[in-house]
Protein backbone atom coordinates (compact mmCIF):
# COMPACT_ATOMS: atom_id res chain seq x y z
CA UNK A 1 0.00 0.00 0.00
CA UNK A 2 2.14 2.88 -1.07
CA UNK A 3 1.93 6.10 0.89
CA UNK A 4 3.81 9.75 0.27
CA UNK A 5 2.51 13.40 0.52
CA UNK A 6 0.13 14.08 -2.27
CA UNK A 7 1.15 16.97 -4.07
CA UNK A 8 1.60 18.37 -7.74
CA UNK A 9 4.99 17.46 -7.81
CA UNK A 10 4.25 13.82 -6.88
CA UNK A 11 1.27 12.72 -8.27
CA UNK A 12 2.84 14.06 -11.80
CA UNK A 13 5.78 11.67 -11.21
CA UNK A 14 3.72 8.49 -10.19
CA UNK A 15 5.14 5.65 -11.68
CA UNK A 16 3.27 3.50 -14.39
CA UNK A 17 1.55 0.29 -13.08
CA UNK A 18 0.47 -3.17 -14.41
CA UNK A 19 -2.94 -3.01 -12.40
CA UNK A 20 -5.31 -0.81 -10.49
CA UNK A 21 -3.40 0.83 -7.50
CA UNK A 22 -3.97 3.27 -4.94
CA UNK A 23 -1.92 5.74 -3.20
CA UNK A 24 -2.58 7.42 -0.16
CA UNK A 25 -2.16 10.14 1.44
CA UNK A 26 0.17 10.32 4.23
CA UNK A 27 -1.53 13.20 6.12
CA UNK A 28 -4.89 12.88 5.36
CA UNK A 29 -6.10 8.89 5.85
CA UNK A 30 -8.76 7.80 3.34
CA UNK A 31 -7.71 10.53 1.10
CA UNK A 32 -5.37 9.23 -2.18
CA UNK A 33 -5.23 8.68 -5.74
CA UNK A 34 -6.18 5.83 -7.81
CA UNK A 35 -3.79 5.02 -11.16
CA UNK A 36 -5.01 2.26 -13.87
CA UNK A 37 -2.72 0.59 -16.08
CA UNK A 38 -3.44 3.05 -19.13
CA UNK A 39 -2.22 6.13 -17.07
CA UNK A 40 -5.98 7.35 -15.65
CA UNK A 41 -5.95 8.99 -12.49
CA UNK A 42 -8.69 9.91 -10.25
CA UNK A 43 -8.50 11.33 -6.58
CA UNK A 44 -10.88 9.16 -4.01
CA UNK A 45 -11.78 9.03 -0.56
CA UNK A 46 -12.33 5.62 1.66
CA UNK A 47 -14.48 5.78 4.55
CA UNK A 48 -15.97 3.29 6.61
CA UNK A 49 -20.34 4.13 7.12
CA UNK A 50 -22.18 4.66 10.64
CA UNK A 51 -20.18 3.45 13.57
CA UNK A 52 -16.82 2.81 11.40
CA UNK A 53 -15.08 -0.26 13.18
CA UNK A 54 -13.36 -3.28 11.09
CA UNK A 55 -16.47 -4.84 11.23
CA UNK A 56 -17.71 -2.29 8.39
CA UNK A 57 -17.40 -2.51 4.92
CA UNK A 58 -15.21 0.02 3.37
CA UNK A 59 -17.01 2.69 0.71
CA UNK A 60 -15.13 4.47 -1.72
CA UNK A 61 -15.71 7.67 -3.24
CA UNK A 62 -14.46 8.62 -6.65
CA UNK A 63 -14.29 13.14 -5.98
CA UNK A 64 -12.22 13.73 -9.30
CA UNK A 65 -9.30 13.66 -11.53
CA UNK A 66 -5.68 15.60 -11.19
CA UNK A 67 -7.00 17.49 -14.42
CA UNK A 68 -10.16 18.85 -13.31
CA UNK A 69 -9.08 18.93 -9.32
CA UNK A 70 -6.19 20.56 -7.62
CA UNK A 71 -4.42 18.88 -5.23
CA UNK A 72 -5.21 20.78 -2.74
CA UNK A 73 -9.04 21.46 -3.62
CA UNK A 74 -9.49 17.36 -3.37
CA UNK A 75 -7.66 17.29 -0.12
CA UNK A 76 -10.59 20.23 1.04
CA UNK A 77 -13.07 17.72 -0.43
CA UNK A 78 -11.87 14.32 0.84
CA UNK A 79 -12.02 16.33 4.60
CA UNK A 80 -15.28 17.11 4.32
CA UNK A 81 -16.99 13.82 3.29
CA UNK A 82 -14.54 11.98 5.81
CA UNK A 83 -16.00 14.45 8.54
CA UNK A 84 -19.80 14.13 7.33
CA UNK A 85 -18.78 10.26 7.74
CA UNK A 86 -17.26 10.22 11.00
CA UNK A 87 -21.09 11.87 11.98
CA UNK A 88 -22.49 8.62 10.73
CA UNK A 89 -23.47 9.96 7.27
CA UNK A 90 -22.97 7.84 4.04
CA UNK A 91 -21.90 10.03 1.14
CA UNK A 92 -21.61 7.35 -1.11
CA UNK A 93 -24.62 5.61 -0.59
CA UNK A 94 -26.25 9.17 -1.47
CA UNK A 95 -24.38 9.56 -4.48
CA UNK A 96 -25.73 5.91 -5.38
CA UNK A 97 -29.34 7.18 -4.44
CA UNK A 98 -29.23 10.44 -6.10
CA UNK A 99 -28.20 9.24 -9.83
CA UNK A 100 -30.98 6.20 -9.66
CA UNK A 101 -33.65 8.75 -8.32
CA UNK A 102 -36.26 9.12 -10.17
CA UNK A 103 -37.14 11.27 -12.94
CA UNK A 104 -39.63 14.58 -12.63
CA UNK A 105 -41.82 12.43 -15.41
CA UNK A 106 -41.68 9.83 -12.86
CA UNK A 107 -42.57 11.94 -9.87
CA UNK A 108 -45.21 13.09 -11.67
CA UNK A 109 -46.93 9.50 -12.29
CA UNK A 110 -46.75 8.95 -9.06
CA UNK A 111 -48.51 11.65 -7.45
CA UNK A 112 -50.94 11.36 -10.00
CA UNK A 113 -51.64 8.13 -8.72
CA UNK A 114 -51.48 8.20 -5.32
CA UNK A 115 -52.25 11.45 -4.37
CA UNK A 116 -53.79 14.07 -7.05
CA UNK A 117 -56.91 10.89 -8.29
CA UNK A 118 -57.35 9.55 -5.23
CA UNK A 119 -57.49 12.43 -2.66
CA UNK A 120 -58.93 15.57 -5.16
CA UNK A 121 -62.22 16.12 -6.84
CA UNK A 122 -62.81 15.71 -10.59
CA UNK A 123 -62.19 19.44 -11.34
CA UNK A 124 -59.10 19.65 -9.38
CA UNK A 125 -58.00 16.46 -11.23
CA UNK A 126 -58.52 17.88 -14.70
CA UNK A 127 -57.11 21.59 -13.80
CA UNK A 128 -53.56 19.62 -12.20
CA UNK A 129 -53.58 17.48 -15.04
CA UNK A 130 -53.70 20.38 -17.99
CA UNK A 131 -51.07 22.10 -15.69
CA UNK A 132 -48.95 18.96 -16.10
CA UNK A 133 -49.41 18.04 -19.38
CA UNK A 134 -49.02 21.39 -20.89
CA UNK A 135 -46.15 23.42 -18.39
CA UNK A 136 -44.15 21.05 -15.86
CA UNK A 137 -43.76 18.01 -18.42
CA UNK A 138 -42.21 20.24 -21.26
CA UNK A 139 -40.15 22.03 -19.04
CA UNK A 140 -38.77 19.74 -16.48
CA UNK A 141 -39.93 16.19 -17.06
CA UNK A 142 -36.54 14.74 -18.29
CA UNK A 143 -34.45 16.32 -15.45
CA UNK A 144 -33.67 14.42 -12.27
CA UNK A 145 -36.36 15.25 -9.58
CA UNK A 146 -33.51 15.82 -6.91
CA UNK A 147 -32.08 18.14 -9.43
CA UNK A 148 -34.40 20.26 -10.16
CA UNK A 149 -33.09 23.84 -8.13
CA UNK A 150 -34.90 26.76 -7.39
CA UNK A 151 -33.69 29.08 -10.42
CA UNK A 152 -35.49 26.27 -12.93
CA UNK A 153 -39.15 26.80 -10.99
CA UNK A 154 -38.47 30.54 -10.86
CA UNK A 155 -38.09 30.65 -14.58
CA UNK A 156 -40.31 28.28 -15.43
CA UNK A 157 -42.64 30.65 -13.36
CA UNK A 158 -41.49 33.77 -15.05
CA UNK A 159 -42.06 32.73 -18.73
CA UNK A 160 -45.52 31.62 -18.10
CA UNK A 161 -46.33 34.54 -16.21
CA UNK A 162 -45.30 36.54 -19.60
CA UNK A 163 -48.76 35.88 -20.55
CA UNK A 164 -50.88 34.26 -17.63
CA UNK A 165 -49.38 35.31 -14.34
CA UNK A 166 -52.36 32.96 -12.43
CA UNK A 167 -51.36 30.18 -14.26
CA UNK A 168 -48.07 30.89 -13.72
CA UNK A 169 -49.10 30.99 -10.08
CA UNK A 170 -51.16 27.73 -9.51
CA UNK A 171 -48.02 25.91 -11.41
CA UNK A 172 -45.53 26.63 -8.79
CA UNK A 173 -47.87 25.84 -6.43
CA UNK A 174 -48.48 22.28 -7.76
CA UNK A 175 -45.07 21.68 -8.12
CA UNK A 176 -44.57 22.83 -4.50
CA UNK A 177 -46.89 20.18 -3.61
CA UNK A 178 -45.84 17.79 -6.29
CA UNK A 179 -42.37 18.00 -4.15
CA UNK A 180 -44.05 17.75 -1.00
CA UNK A 181 -45.49 14.45 -1.69
CA UNK A 182 -42.24 13.13 -2.89
CA UNK A 183 -40.29 14.12 0.49
CA UNK A 184 -43.10 12.76 2.22
CA UNK A 185 -43.23 9.34 0.48
CA UNK A 186 -39.50 9.64 0.35
CA UNK A 187 -39.97 8.90 -3.43
CA UNK A 188 -36.48 11.97 -3.38
CA UNK A 189 -33.24 11.23 -1.61
CA UNK A 190 -33.24 12.52 1.82
CA UNK A 191 -32.13 15.98 2.20
CA UNK A 192 -33.78 16.91 -0.64
CA UNK A 193 -35.48 20.82 -0.50
CA UNK A 194 -38.45 21.75 -2.48
CA UNK A 195 -37.62 23.80 -5.17
CA UNK A 196 -40.81 25.58 -5.15
CA UNK A 197 -40.42 27.21 -1.49
CA UNK A 198 -40.12 30.61 -2.08
CA UNK A 199 -40.86 31.83 -5.65
CA UNK A 200 -42.36 35.30 -5.00
CA UNK A 201 -45.86 35.02 -6.67
CA UNK A 202 -47.48 37.35 -9.36
CA UNK A 203 -49.98 39.96 -8.47
CA UNK A 204 -53.24 38.81 -9.49
CA UNK A 205 -55.50 41.24 -10.13
CA UNK A 206 -59.35 39.42 -9.07
CA UNK A 207 -61.31 39.63 -12.70
CA UNK A 208 -64.67 40.87 -12.29
CA UNK A 209 -67.00 40.62 -15.15
CA UNK A 210 -70.51 41.09 -14.90
CA UNK A 211 -73.72 41.34 -17.95
CA UNK A 212 -75.03 44.76 -18.08
CA UNK A 213 -79.09 44.93 -18.99
CA UNK A 214 -78.66 45.39 -22.64
CA UNK A 215 -75.82 42.80 -22.72
CA UNK A 216 -78.05 40.14 -21.32
CA UNK A 217 -80.85 41.07 -23.72
CA UNK A 218 -78.23 40.82 -26.66
CA UNK A 219 -77.54 37.49 -25.05
CA UNK A 220 -81.26 36.17 -24.83
CA UNK A 221 -81.41 36.89 -28.50
CA UNK A 222 -78.42 35.18 -29.41
CA UNK A 223 -79.19 31.90 -27.67
CA UNK A 224 -83.04 32.21 -29.60
CA UNK A 225 -81.48 32.59 -32.72
CA UNK A 226 -78.53 29.83 -32.15
CA UNK A 227 -81.36 27.50 -30.98
CA UNK A 228 -84.04 27.70 -33.94
CA UNK A 229 -82.57 29.28 -36.68
CA UNK A 230 -79.14 29.11 -36.39
CA UNK A 231 -76.38 31.90 -36.14
CA UNK A 232 -74.81 32.82 -39.61
CA UNK A 233 -71.14 32.93 -39.89
CA UNK A 234 -68.22 33.29 -42.52
CA UNK A 235 -65.32 31.50 -43.75
CA UNK A 236 -62.27 32.84 -42.11
CA UNK A 237 -60.43 34.69 -45.15
CA UNK A 238 -56.98 33.48 -44.43
CA UNK A 239 -57.91 29.97 -44.72
CA UNK A 240 -58.68 28.91 -48.46
CA UNK A 241 -61.25 26.37 -48.01
CA UNK A 242 -62.08 24.18 -51.37
CA UNK A 243 -65.66 23.12 -50.87
CA UNK A 244 -67.29 26.16 -48.20
CA UNK A 245 -70.73 25.83 -47.70
CA UNK A 246 -72.90 28.05 -49.67
CA UNK A 247 -74.16 31.61 -47.36
CA UNK A 248 -77.18 30.24 -46.56
CA UNK A 249 -75.65 26.96 -45.10
CA UNK A 250 -73.21 29.24 -42.87
CA UNK A 251 -75.57 28.54 -39.95
CA UNK A 252 -74.25 27.05 -36.21
CA UNK A 253 -77.30 25.51 -34.31
CA UNK A 254 -76.78 24.18 -30.59
CA UNK A 255 -78.71 21.53 -29.54
CA UNK A 256 -81.65 22.00 -26.64
CA UNK A 257 -79.32 20.53 -23.59
CA UNK A 258 -76.54 23.33 -24.60
CA UNK A 259 -78.85 25.59 -24.66
CA UNK A 260 -80.34 24.97 -21.61
CA UNK A 261 -77.18 24.51 -19.47
CA UNK A 262 -75.70 27.88 -20.30
CA UNK A 263 -79.75 29.26 -19.33
CA UNK A 264 -78.99 27.32 -16.08
CA UNK A 265 -75.50 29.12 -15.54
CA UNK A 266 -77.07 32.54 -15.81
CA UNK A 267 -80.42 31.39 -13.43
CA UNK A 268 -79.02 29.42 -10.71
CA UNK A 269 -75.04 31.03 -10.46
CA UNK A 270 -74.00 27.20 -10.38
CA UNK A 271 -70.69 26.80 -11.36
CA UNK A 272 -70.25 25.11 -15.02
CA UNK A 273 -69.47 21.11 -13.47
CA UNK A 274 -72.48 21.58 -11.17
CA UNK A 275 -74.68 21.91 -14.18
CA UNK A 276 -72.67 19.94 -16.50
CA UNK A 277 -72.43 16.92 -13.68
CA UNK A 278 -76.18 17.51 -12.93
CA UNK A 279 -78.04 14.11 -12.69
CA UNK A 280 -81.69 13.74 -13.14
CA UNK A 281 -82.08 11.84 -9.78
CA UNK A 282 -80.27 15.11 -8.21
CA UNK A 283 -83.47 17.40 -8.73
CA UNK A 284 -86.11 17.93 -6.48
CA UNK A 285 -88.73 18.86 -9.09
CA UNK A 286 -91.36 19.24 -5.99
CA UNK A 287 -89.63 21.58 -4.10
CA UNK A 288 -87.75 23.05 -6.65
CA UNK A 289 -84.25 22.19 -5.35
CA UNK A 290 -81.00 20.78 -6.51
CA UNK A 291 -79.04 18.23 -4.13
CA UNK A 292 -75.34 18.42 -5.43
CA UNK A 293 -73.49 15.22 -3.65
CA UNK A 294 -69.90 16.78 -4.20
CA UNK A 295 -69.35 20.55 -5.27
CA UNK A 296 -66.52 22.86 -5.16
CA UNK A 297 -67.33 23.21 -1.42
CA UNK A 298 -68.91 19.68 -0.51
CA UNK A 299 -72.55 18.73 -0.59
CA UNK A 300 -74.41 21.62 -1.63
CA UNK A 301 -78.57 22.46 -2.02
CA UNK A 302 -79.43 25.14 -4.81
CA UNK A 303 -82.86 26.81 -4.35
CA UNK A 304 -84.51 27.12 -7.92
CA UNK A 305 -85.98 29.73 -9.55
CA UNK A 306 -89.06 30.09 -11.69
CA UNK A 307 -87.45 30.10 -14.53
CA UNK A 308 -84.53 27.38 -13.77
CA UNK A 309 -87.58 25.22 -12.48
CA UNK A 310 -89.06 25.58 -16.26
CA UNK A 311 -86.13 24.89 -18.23
CA UNK A 312 -85.77 21.50 -15.98
CA UNK A 313 -89.10 20.18 -16.73
CA UNK A 314 -88.66 21.16 -20.40
CA UNK A 315 -85.96 18.90 -21.11
CA UNK A 316 -86.21 15.52 -22.33
CA UNK A 317 -84.44 13.08 -20.09
CA UNK A 318 -82.13 10.94 -22.54
CA UNK A 319 -80.09 9.73 -19.85
CA UNK A 320 -78.77 9.68 -16.32
CA UNK A 321 -77.34 13.78 -17.06
CA UNK A 322 -79.47 16.85 -17.37
CA UNK A 323 -77.26 17.77 -19.80
CA UNK A 324 -77.41 15.32 -21.95
CA UNK A 325 -74.29 14.63 -24.32
CA UNK A 326 -72.71 12.05 -27.13
CA UNK A 327 -72.88 9.02 -24.78
CA UNK A 328 -76.36 9.79 -23.29
CA UNK A 329 -78.36 6.89 -22.53
CA UNK A 330 -75.76 4.34 -22.83
CA UNK A 331 -73.84 1.58 -20.61
CA UNK A 332 -70.74 3.91 -20.73
CA UNK A 333 -73.05 7.46 -20.60
CA UNK A 334 -70.23 10.21 -19.35
CA UNK A 335 -71.45 13.64 -18.43
CA UNK A 336 -70.94 16.76 -21.11
CA UNK A 337 -67.13 17.49 -21.38
CA UNK A 338 -67.61 21.45 -21.84
CA UNK A 339 -69.91 23.67 -23.74
CA UNK A 340 -66.91 25.91 -25.64
CA UNK A 341 -68.14 25.67 -28.98
CA UNK A 342 -71.74 26.48 -28.41
CA UNK A 343 -70.57 29.45 -25.55
CA UNK A 344 -67.66 31.09 -28.17
CA UNK A 345 -70.74 30.83 -30.90
CA UNK A 346 -73.22 32.53 -28.90
CA UNK A 347 -70.90 35.36 -27.10
CA UNK A 348 -69.61 36.46 -30.64
CA UNK A 349 -73.33 36.88 -31.63
CA UNK A 350 -74.05 39.06 -28.81
CA UNK A 351 -70.78 40.89 -28.75
CA UNK A 352 -69.73 39.93 -25.66
CA UNK A 353 -66.57 38.10 -27.11
CA UNK A 354 -64.84 38.80 -23.42
CA UNK A 355 -67.10 37.07 -21.53
CA UNK A 356 -66.12 33.73 -19.79
CA UNK A 357 -68.24 30.80 -19.08
CA UNK A 358 -67.76 31.40 -15.08
CA UNK A 359 -68.64 35.29 -15.10
CA UNK A 360 -72.15 33.95 -16.21
CA UNK A 361 -71.84 32.81 -12.15
CA UNK A 362 -71.07 36.67 -11.77
CA UNK A 363 -73.67 38.21 -13.37
CA UNK A 364 -76.16 36.29 -11.52
CA UNK A 365 -74.53 37.48 -8.38
CA UNK A 366 -74.04 40.95 -9.53
CA UNK A 367 -77.81 41.31 -10.36
CA UNK A 368 -78.56 39.90 -6.52
CA UNK A 369 -76.21 42.14 -4.88
CA UNK A 370 -77.61 45.52 -6.84
CA UNK A 371 -81.11 44.35 -6.05
CA UNK A 372 -80.81 44.73 -2.28
CA UNK A 373 -80.77 41.11 -1.49
CA UNK A 374 -77.89 40.75 0.76
CA UNK A 375 -74.42 39.41 0.75
CA UNK A 376 -75.73 36.60 3.19
CA UNK A 377 -78.44 35.89 1.20
CA UNK A 378 -76.14 35.95 -2.08
CA UNK A 379 -73.55 33.80 -0.34
CA UNK A 380 -75.82 30.92 0.27
CA UNK A 381 -77.14 30.86 -3.46
CA UNK A 382 -73.61 30.62 -4.53
CA UNK A 383 -72.56 27.92 -2.14
CA UNK A 384 -70.24 30.41 -0.69
CA UNK A 385 -68.76 28.63 2.61
CA UNK A 386 -66.94 32.00 3.45
CA UNK A 387 -68.71 35.57 3.63
CA UNK A 388 -65.33 36.54 2.76
CA UNK A 389 -66.05 35.20 -0.96
CA UNK A 390 -69.19 37.06 -1.35
CA UNK A 391 -67.69 40.71 -0.35
CA UNK A 392 -66.50 41.01 -3.96
CA UNK A 393 -70.20 41.95 -4.83
CA UNK A 394 -70.29 44.12 -1.99
CA UNK A 395 -69.25 47.31 -4.20
CA UNK A 396 -72.67 46.49 -5.99
CA UNK A 397 -74.93 46.67 -2.93
CA UNK A 398 -74.63 50.32 -2.54
CA UNK A 399 -78.39 51.55 -2.18
CA UNK A 400 -78.69 50.22 1.57
CA UNK A 401 -75.52 51.81 2.60
CA UNK A 402 -76.78 54.83 0.63
CA UNK A 403 -80.37 54.88 1.97
CA UNK A 404 -78.36 54.88 5.44
CA UNK A 405 -76.55 58.03 4.41
CA UNK A 406 -79.31 59.91 3.41
CA UNK A 407 -81.39 59.43 6.52
CA UNK A 408 -78.59 60.28 8.69
CA UNK A 409 -77.54 63.31 6.89
CA UNK A 410 -81.08 63.79 6.31
CA UNK A 411 -81.65 64.52 10.15
CA UNK A 412 -78.83 66.32 10.39
CA UNK A 413 -79.55 68.64 8.07
CA UNK A 414 -82.88 69.11 9.28
CA UNK A 415 -81.36 69.92 13.24
CA UNK A 416 -79.04 72.15 11.47
CA UNK A 417 -82.01 73.99 9.78
CA UNK A 418 -84.43 74.33 12.53
CA UNK A 419 -86.21 71.53 11.66
CA UNK A 420 -87.49 72.72 8.57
Amino acid sequence: MPILKLGRRSVSGLPAVTKPTIFYDSELTGFGVKVTPTGAQSWIVEYRPGEGGRRVSKRRMVIGTPATLSPEKAREAAETLLARAKLGEDPAAERGAARKAETVDELLDSFIEKHLEPKRKAGTIRLNRGYIKNHIRPALGKKKANAVTHSDVDRLHRKIGETHSVTANRVVALLGTIFAFGIKTKALPKGTENPATGIEHFDEQLRQRYLRGEELQRLGDALREAETVGIPWEPDPSKKAKHAPKPENRLTKIDQHAAAALRLLLFTGCRLREILDLRWKEYDAGRGLLFLPDSKTGQKTVVLSAPAVAILDSLPRVGAYVIAGESAGTTEEKPRSDLNRPWRAVRKRAGIEDVRIHDLRHSFASVGAGSDLGLPIIGRLLGHTQASTTQRYAHIAVNPAKRAADLIAGQIADAMNGGK
